[in-house]
């Protein structure tokens, strides 16, 4: 097991994450005076939302700031590897009992109540379920990065994001035309620059996901990808490095190398570039005292309301549909990952708890 601070503080890290992500978001918006209005408002709620989290740790309980939400397990799109397709949580057609727009109001509310400032949509594909993100709209004290793959922007959705600043399309992009082509499907990349930039004429904030590999690390961290997105309007690039989940793709994967040349680059373009917000992850996990999974720093509720882990880690022994938000940050499953050693353990990159996935179900067995 890596070794960490004695005395790690994972609350005072992921409050001071929160703020600097939302300090870092207002001076990427000064020009735009109804995004930075917005964001001055939720910048005291945030504060409010860090008070909370702290109460709550002072009388022995932890609030993670983050939450992710996979509003639908429906999918256009077949991209090249994708974990969630392996998985079998990702389908072509409209999938049975998912969670109604109602109960995931419920849990945004529930959310919003604990002090939880940040709710990742994703999916499948999250604008396929409008009615949830309109919902979503409604819960002004939260940020909403709505992890999409672009394809389905329309004048329906640029008027709700005008609405509603705390909808923020965070639009999926593997770099230039030729490898977002290759991995995401011919024309995925013309639509993006598409709607992009429709967003940025309407004076609409937004953001850009990256999956990165051993193939595009270079291309999607050089100054001339990046300089592209920010003119076109972009405010924030999330680095997410590729986990894989079957052996064809395991080449894929970024080693230590790439996470090292990573964290550099990542480093070098904040101080930089201050006009976007540059964030990784799983990222730096020595400065954060390990995986902060499980409720340590955020976990995942799948669009039938289980309550798992991580994205990656689709293990899960409770559903919200049954039970509150609060009970199921809690559960045995959690509880166990957070008190073992498991989320701090030494891995090769990506995802631990993926990695340690056999570990992981002997304890959702309850045999750990």
């Amino acid at each position: 097991m890596r070794e960490i601070e004695e005395h790690f503080d994972i609350q005072e890290y992921m409050t001071r994450g929160v703020e600097r992500v939302v300090s870092d978001t207002m001076k990427a918006t000064l020009k735009n005076p109804k995004e930075s209005a917005f964001m001055l408002k939720f910048a005291t709620a945030t504060k409010t939302a860090s008070k909370k989290r702290r109460k709550a740790e002072e009388q022995g309980e932890h609030i993670p700031p983050f939450l992710i939400a996979s509003i639908t397990s429906q999918c256009n799109l077949h991209c090249a590897g994708c974990y969630s397709r392996c998985n079998h949580a990702t389908l072509d057609a409209e999938p049975v009992a998912q969670l109604t727009s109602e109960e995931w109001f419920r849990v945004f509310g529930e959310a919003d109540d604990l002090g939880i400032s940040f709710i990742l949509l994703a999916g499948g594909e999250p604008m396929l379920r409008q009615d949830i993100i309109e919902a979503a709209g409604k819960r002004q004290n939260i940020l909403f990065p709505i992890f999409t793959n672009g394809t389905f922007m329309s004048d329906t959705y640029f008027e709700l994001f005008d609405r509603c600043r705390n909808l923020i399309p965070i639009m999926s992009i593997e770099g230039e035309k030729k490898i977002t082509d290759e991995r995401r499907g011919k024309g995925v990349y013309d639509r993006l620059i598409h709607s992009m930039d429709e967003l940025h004429d309407r004076g609409l904030i937004f953001g850009a996901s990256v999956t990165v590999t051993t193939q595009n690390i270079k291309e999607v961290t050089s100054d001339g990808f990046l300089q592209k997105l920010s003119e076109r309007g972009c405010k924030a690039v999330i680095f997410v490095e590729f986990v894989p989940v079957a052996d064809e793709s395991k080449e894929l994967a970024p080693g230590d190398v790439q996470r090292e040349y990573l964290r550099g680059e990542i480093k070098r373009l904040r101080a930089d570039h201050p006009e976007m917000v540059y964030i990784s992850f799983p990222g730096d996990e020595k400065s954060s005292g390990g995986c902060v999974a499980a409720g340590r720093g955020f976990f995942h509720i799948n669009s039938h309301g289980s309550a798992e882990p991580c994205p990656f880690s689709p293990y899960s022994d409770v559903n919200v549909r049954n039970t509150s938000l609060r009970e199921a940050m809690h559960s045995p499953l959690f509880t166990a990952l957070r008190e073992g050693n498991l989320l701090m353990d030494d891995h090769d990159g990506g995802c631990i708890l993926y990695e340690k996935r056999e570990q992981v179900e002997v304890l959702l067995t309850g045999n750990g």
